[in-house]
């Protein structure tokens, strides 16, 4: 191989409770995986789960600022469990997905719902509406040898200290096992890999200067001002 013609970018590292760093390859997210998320946004029922995808880089460690992003006046803020892939697989069974589970964190997938809609409508991808820069603010990883699997709790988004979402891990349609299971018969996940699994009802925008601050019961928060 020969010298590089530019530096390389950075590793994205999102530090673990207890120590240690996780180096993220790529974040998966699963669309409407609420059904009180779902049908505010118009849908209904529990469809098959769908994915899109954010670059590794829009990940913002815990506490930093992000900026309001240009090209839109809608902003909107979406709390979710982030799981954390520590093995690879391919077509993974749901009884075996959990062993591929490093641990867990909480995140926030920031989307430009105004470019969301215009998308949707034209039918067009969404990845300008999630995938911008600093889209991505995740709290410490908790490895499951720490916390174990949570499959209900609490998870909680409140901005400027008021409530905006609520919700129980327990109400996703699709459950990590399963979502890892149908993610995994479409590409073959690996260690790195993250998967954001949807927000409960309760999005909304936000503002300059806002402060968010999401809390997952038995796994961790994640918080971050809009600079």
């Amino acid at each position: 191989m020969g010298d590089l013609v530019f530096a390389a970018p950075p590793s994205v590292l999102v530090p673990v409770q207890g120590g240690g760093f996780f180096p993220v390859r790529r974040i998966y997210c699963v669309g409407r995986n609420y059904a009180e998320h779902a049908r505010e946004m118009g849908h209904d029922g529990r469809e098959p789960p769908f994915f899109f995808d954010k670059p590794a880089d829009a990940v913002v460690i815990d506490a930093a600022p992000i900026a309001y992003p240009p090209q839109t006046a809608e902003l909107h803020h979406e709390i979710e469990l982030v799981v954390a892939i520590g093995r690879d697989g391919a077509a993974i069974g749901e009884h075996e997905a959990l062993d591929h589970v490093y641990g867990y964190a909480a995140g926030l997938d920031m989307t430009r719902r105004d470019l969301q809609a215009q998308a949707k409508k034209a039918g067009r991808p969404w990845t300008m509406a999630k995938g911008f820069d600093q889209s991505a603010p995740i709290g410490t990883i908790a490895p499951a040898s720490a916390i174990g699997h949570p499959a209900s709790g609490a998870i909680v988004l409140s901005v400027n200290g008021a409530e905006r979402q609520r919700g129980d891990l327990g109400d996703q349609n699709w459950s990590v096992p399963e979502t890892i299971a149908f993610l995994s018969r479409l590409v073959t996940l690996r260690a790195g890999d993250l998967i954001m699994t949807g927000t409960p009802s309760g999005v909304g925008p936000v503002r300059r200067r806002d402060v968010l601050e999401g809390s997952i019961a038995g796994v961790g928060t994640v918080s971050t001002v809009i600079a």
